[in-house]
C-alpha cells in the first residue's frame, strides 16, 4: 500500500498517466518561463498563469490516479484502459490550453470565433469524459480489496469529494444573467460561461491562483474539492505513520472513524465554498452568515473527532 518512491517505479504505475504527468512538468517550465519573460495579459491574468495551474494540478492528479489504479486487483485490465483515456483526454486538454495562450487567445468559455469555440468544445467534450471515468473508476475501486480499512475508506471518500469537485465547474459553463439577456435578444455572445460570479471575469484577484476578491469565485470550490482525493488519502497515510507514535492510532477502527469525520467535514467545506460562491460573495470576503456556517461546521468536526476517540475508549473498557 505504500507509494513508490523511485521515478522508475513511478513511472511503471500507469505509463500513460505518468508520461502525461511528465508532458505536464514540461508545460510547467514553459509555462513559468512564460510567466517571467512573456508581459501579456489575457482576461486579466498574465497569459501564462492558467496553463502553469492546469500542469501543476494535471501533474498531482495523474499520479494520483496512477498509484490508485496500480493498487487494483480485479479488471486490471479495464482500469488500465480507464487510466489511458485519462491521459489521453488531459493531454488534449494541455494542449488546446497551450494553443490558445500562444495565440493570445481565453481558452474557456471563448464563443468569439468558429475556431475559438470549437476549441472550447472540444476541452468541454475531453474534461466530461475525464469526469465520466473518473466516476467509472470510482465504481470499480469499491469493488477493491484496498488493504486497511482506513486506506480503503480514505480512497473512496476522496474520488467522491474530487467527482463532486470537478462537477463544480459545470456550473461555470452555465451562462451569466447578463449573457442570457443578450442570447434572448438574439445576439451573439463572444463569452458564454464565467469562473466568477456576481462580477464579469477578469476583475482584482488572489496572487498566484487568481480567485476574485470582489466576487464569488466557482473556481476556490472547484480546487478544494478536486484535490480533496489528496488530502484525504494522506490523511489516512499520516495516521499511518503516526499509529508508530502514538499506541492509540494503531486502531485501524478508529482512524476509520477519523478518516470518515475529516472527509464529512472536507465534503462541508466545498459544499460551503460552492454556495459562497453561488451568492457572489468573494472567498476573503465571508460575511456572518457564511462564517457561521463555517464555525458550526468547525465544531462538527471537533466533536466527531471526540466521538471517534471515545468510541475508541470505550472498545478498550469492554476488551
Amino acid at each position: 500500500m505504500n507509494p513508490p518512491t523511485t521515478v522508475r517505479a513511478i513511472i511503471d504505475l500507469h505509463r500513460p498517466l505518468t508520461l502525461t504527468a511528465l508532458l505536464g512538468l514540461a508545460l510547467l517550465l514553459v509555462s513559468v518561463t512564460g510567466l517571467v519573460v512573456d508581459d501579456r495579459i489575457i482576461n486579466g491574468d498574465p497569459a501564462w498563469l492558467k496553463p502553469t495551474k492546469f500542469a501543476i494540478s494535471a501533474i498531482v492528479y495523474n499520479l494520483t490516479l496512477a498509484w490508485l489504479l496500480s493498487l487494483v486487483t480485479r479488471r486490471r485490465r479495464t482500469a488500465w484502459w480507464l487510466g489511458t483515456v485519462v491521459a489521453v483526454m488531459l493531454t488534449g486538454e494541455l494542449v488546446a490550453i497551450t494553443l490558445q495562450v500562444v495565440r493570445g487567445r481565453v481558452s474557456h468559455f471563448n464563443n468569439a470565433t468558429f475556431f475559438d469555440t470549437a476549441v472550447y468544445g472540444l476541452m468541454a467534450v475531453m474534461i466530461m469524459t475525464v469526469w465520466l471515468v473518473t466516476l467509472a473508476i470510482g465504481v470499480l475501486l469499491l469493488v477493491q480489496r484496498l488493504g486497511e480499512r482506513s486506506i480503503t475508506v480514505a480512497i473512496r471518500a476522496g474520488t467522491a469529494i474530487a467527482l463532486a469537485g470537478m462537477a463544480v465547474a459545470f456550473l461555470m459553463t452555465m451562462p451569466t444573467a447578463e449573457q442570457m439577456v443578450t442570447l434572448r435578444e438574439g445576439d451573439a455572445s463572444d463569452v458564454i460561461g464565467a469562473h466568477t460570479v456576481g462580477l464579469p471575469d477578469g476583475g482584482p484577484g488572489l496572487p498566484l491562483v487568481g480567485w476574485s476578491t470582489v466576487a464569488g469565485d466557482l473556481r476556490v470550490a472547484h480546487f478544494v474539492g478536486l484535490h480533496g482525493l489528496q488530502v484525504i488519502i494522506l490523511f489516512a497515510l499520516l495516521l499511518t505513520v503516526l499509529a508508530g507514535r502514538y499506541p492509540r492510532l494503531t486502531s485501524d477502527a478508529l482512524r476509520t472513524r477519523l478518516v470518515l469525520v475529516v472527509s464529512g467535514s472536507y465534503a462541508g467545506l466545498v459544499v460551503l465554498l460552492t454556495w459562497q460562491a453561488l451568492r457572489g460573495q468573494s472567498v476573503v470576503r465571508p460575511d456572518g452568515l457564511t462564517l457561521a456556517v463555517a464555525g458550526a461546521l468547525a465544531v462538527a468536526t471537533v466533536l466527531g473527532v471526540r466521538w471517534a476517540l471515545r468510541l475508541r475508549e470505550r472498545e478498550r473498557e469492554h476488551v
